[in-house]
């Protein structure tokens, strides 16, 4: 059986939803009106019980993201919600709580969300073994240990391919609450991890200025979607409930291209997940909505630089270098691209990103709100492209389609129209209507066919129409059309009766947990959790870092990102460079607020520690 390979979009809202889903996604995740990790992207239980029934018109499914920690009196409203999902026909909830591993639950497929930091294969074959059919693993993962992963178990396995970086593994980030009691792990992270900071060196001198220092760049690996597929990847999921419209049709409608290529070339073994066909308006390209540039990450295992210490705003689409300045205009290198109300941003002399907006673009010449002196050479960016916003938000800029084909022929009481659609599915219209020859000589069958083939607004084309007659009979056009309106309408209904919902009943197991004892990272924040966890022969459970945080002295994340690395002075990669050691401990310093950052080569990690803690600084040297 050939494997479904699926392209999972994020929606904000229901609007969001539909146009992911008609740029060609497979599948949607949206939040509900309580416990996602984005509160400020939550929807009413009606918009998305109407966002399913669009989702499976096309056979995508619709995932509902409940993915906080839960307080104990959370718990029964949260599983009264989770019935109300069920009932409503979502396809699966993703979560980051164990507690809901307890719960009396609905036959609904679980997802562990990827805030349960999924990096170690003992661990997600623990949760498959609990009942969890699919694993959003964590984005610092190489191909290597994707393949591991996979091998270790069968469960689904899910993975970001664009869209924003977390710079601390996901779930293990407590900046947030530390500093505003805002917990990242409740849905309201303060991005702490995007503010400026000056860099410190254990003698108290400044290294660097009013830097974002823990800002990264965003993620694509689309150009390693083959890679990916073949080292167990299932899913594709693009980062961004908070995004707009633009980017969302944008990277939909790019990544569908990219996949339908590979699954193309590879018929035998890999199929879409979904139904439907799309034809878009606009040439979709990454760069053209949000972005900080792009990293791969670690998917290669290769080292690289991706801070984004500039701006955590969106660079946007690379446009040339400034030529020269002319009275109140720039001459800039393919300046032709840009059009009147473009956004343009570039980097000033003192690494600080600067933006300008285009009044007037004509001839390769652009006249800024505000002339502002730039050095000539300087790249120039677009991070508004005005033309493509405005091409991207029209509804029709991206249009699925699923293809049917059309019978028209005649019975014993008149006629019937028979549509058959790409997965099988029947509608049969009925018209009793008297058989007349038509008085001339001209054949019907084609004006029939012309009007069967206005498919107009509704989700199908006819690819292929037939008329079956044994004479030139006579029908008037409205009828036709009376058929062909029937036909389709009846068809949707069919599609929506058929669609299968795969569901799965949590059973509850008492296999070992992996460890034994469990840090405050594990984020047990409730009296169920913690039982879910004993019963898996757990003995030791630290209580969640929202209930026990030890102001001052806490490591408030841990992360693949390294400081070091950034400023070329780590031991392993650039030795030559040793000779310049830093004086330990180095601290990032925002205002009121400090961290002190602590290197541990041997797994290549750097946790942020608040300003109290007390480490030992490990030696500076590399086996």
């Amino acid at each position: 059986m050939k494997k479904k390979i699926e392209i999972l979009a994020p929606a904000k809202n229901l609007t969001q939803g539909i146009a992911a889903i008609n740029s060609g996604a497979d599948a949607v995740y949206i939040g509900a009106p309580l416990y996602g990790a984005r509160s400020n992207a939550t929807n009413s239980v009606e918009d998305i019980a109407e966002l399913v029934k669009y989702a499976h018109l096309y056979n995508a499914q619709v995932f509902v993201v409940i993915n906080t920690i839960l307080y104990d009196n959370e718990l029964e409203p949260c599983r009264q919600l989770i019935w109300k999902l069920y009932d409503i026909g979502v396809d699966a909830l993703i979560i980051q709580d164990m507690a809901i591993m307890e719960m009396e639950l609905p036959p609904i497929v679980l997802h562990a969300s990827t805030q349960t930091n999924n990096r170690d294969a003992d661990k997600i074959k623990f949760l498959a073994d609990a009942g969890i059919k699919r694993v959003v693993l964590a984005r610092e993962l190489n191909l290597h240990q994707i393949k591991e992963i996979s091998e270790a178990s069968d469960v689904e396995l899910e993975f970001f391919v664009t869209g924003a970086l977390c710079v601390s593994f996901s779930g293990n980030c407590y900046m947030s609450v530390a500093n505003g009691e805002r917990s990242a792990n409740r849905g309201s992270c303060a991005q702490n991890c995007r503010l400026p900071y000056n860099l410190i060196d254990g003698n108290g001198d400044t290294l660097i200025k009013n830097s974002h220092l823990l800002s990264i760049k965003d993620f694509d690996v689309s150009n390693q979607i083959p890679n990916l597929v073949e080292a167990g990847i299932v899913s594709f999921k693009i980062e961004g409930r908070l995004k707009d419209i633009v980017y969302v049709k944008n990277n939909v409608s790019y990544l569908r291209q990219k996949l339908d290529t590979f699954l193309n070339e590879n018929s035998d073994k890999y199929t879409k997940a979904s139904s439907g066909k799309c034809t878009y308006l606009f040439d979709s390209s990454l760069d053209r909505t949000f972005n900080r540039g792009y990293t791969d990450y670690f998917v290669n295992e290769r080292h690289q630089s991706i801070g984004s210490w500039e701006s955590p705003k969106s660079k946007g689409q690379y446009i040339g270098k400034l030529i020269k300045t002319i009275g109140n205009s720039y001459v800039i290198e393919n300046g032709e691209l840009l059009n009147n109300g473009d956004g343009l941003c570039f980097i000033n002399e003192n690494n600080e990103a600067e933006g300008i907006y285009v009044n007037r673009a004509e001839n390769g010449i652009v006249y800024p709100n505000v002339l502002k002196e730039i050095k000539e050479g300087t790249f120039i960016y677009r991070n508004n492209d005005a033309a493509f916003i405005k091409l991207v938000e029209r509804e029709d800029s991206a249009v699925r389609k699923i293809s049917t084909t059309l019978v028209l022929k005649e019975n014993e009481t008149g006629f019937e129209l028979i549509a058959t659609d790409e997965d099988g599915n029947v509608s049969v219209v009925n018209l009793a209507h008297p058989k007349e020859q038509t008085k001339n000589n001209e054949s019907l069958a084609e004006n029939f066919k012309i009007n069967l083939a206005k498919t107009g607004f509704t989700p199908y084309t006819a690819d292929e129409i037939t008329i079956e007659f044994s004479g030139n009979w006579f029908l008037p056009i409205s009828k036709i059309n009376e058929m062909r309106r029937t036909v389709y309408e009846q068809l949707s209904e069919i599609r929506l009766k058929n669609y299968v919902r795969h569901e799965h009943q949590i059973v509850k197991t008492s296999h070992p947990y992996p460890e034994t004892k469990l840090d405050f990272m594990y984020n047990v924040a409730n009296k169920t959790a913690r039982k879910f966890y004993e019963r898996h022969g757990v003995t030791e459970i630290e209580k969640a870092f929202e209930l026990q945080w030890d102001p001052g002295k806490s490591r408030v994340m841990t992360t693949k990102y390294c400081i070091k690395y950034e400023l070329e002075r780590c031991p392993k990669y650039h030795r030559e460079n040793m000779d310049k050691k830093l004086k330990e401990p180095l601290v990032l310093k925002q205002g009121e607020l400090e961290y002190k950052l602590k290197f541990n080569c041997k797994p290549c990690e750097m946790e942020i520690w608040e300003k109290d803690a007390e480490f030992e600084i490990e030696e500076d040297h590399f086996h």
